[in-house]
């Protein structure tokens, strides 16, 4: 095979969106969200990997934290990959790391990317799915479960286990 048709066959792939998020919570085991300037509902710190330059799903949830949420934590522990169907884009596997229990302080510290985000909150887990319908809401419960078990991290597709 030649190097152009290598090329070829690689540009006839498919294509897959790769995000990466953080878990934080507070002592009381809320967890923070934060409300995007760009879409309906709220989310977890975190997006898009740069993949296409070297950026690996870890490194892409601590920047988007930095970015996002202004706080330079390295991120935890995998807690739960998600496959989610596309319709008017293409799939995504979504990565949720463990972002850990956040001090008052760092709390006090958050500064909000103010050109995406336009406000965060600490949720009970039991509101979680009325602030994130669908595969990210039960994304995020699955991931506190996969704390509180102690077990290694969930697959699931659109948000539902699998394995």
């Amino acid at each position: 095979m030649t190097t152009s048709d290598y090329a070829t066959y690689i540009a006839g792939l498919p294509r897959v969106l790769v995000g990466a998020a953080a878990l934080f919570r507070d002592a009381e085991g809320r967890v923070l969200l934060v409300e995007p300037n760009y879409r309906d509902g709220w989310a977890l710190p975190g997006g898009t990997v740069e993949s296409d330059a070297g950026e690996t799903p870890r490194q892409g949830a601590h920047r988007e934290t930095l970015e996002e949420i202004g706080l330079d934590l390295e991120v935890g522990r995998l807690l739960a990959v998600d496959w989610v169907p596309g319709t008017q884009r293409p799939p995504i596997v979504a990565y949720l790391y463990d972002g850990g229990v956040l001090t008052e302080e760092q709390f006090k510290s958050i500064r909000l990317q103010e050109s995406e985000l336009l406000s965060w909150r600490l949720v009970p887990r039991e509101e979680l799915t009325e602030y994130m319908p669908g595969s990210l809401g039960r994304r995020v419960v699955t991931a506190l479960d996969v704390l509180t078990e102690g077990t290694g991290a969930a697959e699931l597709e659109n948000g539902d286990r699998v394995g």
